[in-house]
């Protein structure tokens, strides 16, 4: 066993962060400037995105999106159960209804034939969330939003880095937001990336720095203007200088990180993919996985504990995990204002049940990896369905 605690996802950061962090110190830029404006501009290179909108967090950018394109009271949003509750909360504080529909078996991602049975005459976007990493059915949702003259606005907290038919997640037009937060593949501690198309973006930008016409920065940079004017009531969102450092070296880092990603999900998929009691998570032939989390989903009737014990056995072992996630329609708010009940969505609430996401994270070494497999596979020997013999 371990000797010390294998967190679920631990950051790689190395010293090239830390000096561009105190290269930002030294410059006197703390909040947006100068490093905050370049981290948009590679994340636009890097991405092949239109254009780049560098924000506190990718909770922020899709309630910035929502207020961008004008949804508010008496619309509805189509979205999933399976996400966070962030996705579904930036509905709520825009005044619109949340509308959830069921997600697909094998990807958990949102099921396009559900989203167009659930389209109303008040429908007016869909948020789709890229769910652990592999990407949604983009091109049935964009004929769908197409259809019915909707929004399409996707939820890329986990998807930096994936791509649909060979093009990059975020290179549409449509407004897609991205997390920068501590256990993402790509962190600046906390923040976010907004992108889509200039037009939206240059919206989106006053939205995001209190409405304002003039962005902060450049009031305060050399030949900048002290006057400025609020165009409509706006909100502070804005990334820091600090953050965007850190971001400008992940950046840099990124195609290692996923690299060691994708060596870690090949290792998992060895080691439990030949055991009838794990089902282990897909990636379709034309997409790539951003493999932001491992989702390992134990198969009814094969263990004799369920999900919960599970991961108290991995605790004990010294293996960090987490769930994700419980679907929206479970929490205490959705439940009783929408009075949902667990099987109104039965796909998430079965796949729920079962599922743990184990340690993913470039920071882990091949004997981490080795713990964690050995740690499942310990727990399915002992608590394995004992067979009688024919």
């Amino acid at each position: 066993m371990r000797e010390n605690f294998l967190s679920f996802s631990l950051p790689l950061v190395g010293q090239e962060e830390i000096d561009e962090v105190i290269d930002a110190l030294k410059s006197g830029w703390l909040t947006a400037g100068p490093k905050t404006r370049q981290f948009e501009q590679e994340f636009r290179t890097a991405f092949q995105t239109p254009s780049a909108l560098a924000l506190n967090s990718c909770t922020a950018g899709l309630h910035v999106a929502l207020k961008a394109l004008n949804i508010g009271p008496g619309d509805e949003v189509i979205t999933t159960p399976m996400t966070f509750a962030a996705s579904v909360n930036v509905i709520e504080h825009v005044g619109a209804k949340p509308v959830l529909v069921d997600v697909e078996p094998d990807t958990l991602n949102i099921q396009p034939d559900a989203v167009q049975r659930a389209i109303t005459h008040a429908t007016k976007a869909i948020i789709a969330v890229h769910y652990a990493g592999h990407p949604v059915e983009l091109n049935a949702l964009r004929s769908i939003a197409s259809e019915y003259q909707l929004h399409l606005i996707e939820d890329a907290a986990h998807a930096v880095g994936a791509e649909f038919e060979g093009k990059p997640i975020g290179c549409g037009d449509n407004l897609t937001a991205f997390s920068f937060y501590a256990t993402k593949n790509l962190t600046t501690g906390e923040g976010g990336m907004l992108t889509g198309s200039q037009e939206l973006l240059d919206h989106a930008r006053i939205v995001s720095l209190h409405g304002m016409s003039r962005e902060a920065w450049s009031r305060y940079a050399a030949g900048g203007k002290w006057a400025y004017d609020i165009v409509e009531p706006g909100f502070k969102y804005n990334m820091t200088d600090i953050q965007a450092a850190i971001g400008l070296q992940q950046l840099r880092r990124f195609p290692k990180m996923q690299d060691r990603r994708r060596q870690i999900v090949e290792m998992y998929n060895e080691a439990f993919s030949r055991h009838s009691a794990f089902l282990t998570p897909v990636t379709r032939s034309h997409v790539t996985n951003a493999w932001h989390l491992y989702v390992l989903r134990l198969r009814a009737g094969e263990l004799s504990i369920g999900r919960d014990q599970f991961i108290q056995e991995m605790t004990a072992r010294k293996i960090g995990t987490s769930v994700h996630f419980i679907p929206i329609h479970m929490h205490s708010f959705y439940r009783d204002k929408y009075s949902y009940h667990p099987d109104d969505f039965p796909i998430a609430n079965a796949a729920y049940q079962n599922m743990l996401s184990l340690p993913l994270s470039p920071s882990m070494s091949d004997q981490d990896v080795a713990d964690v497999i050995e740690a499942v596979l310990d727990i399915r020997s002992q608590f394995g369905r004992r067979r009688a013999a024919a």
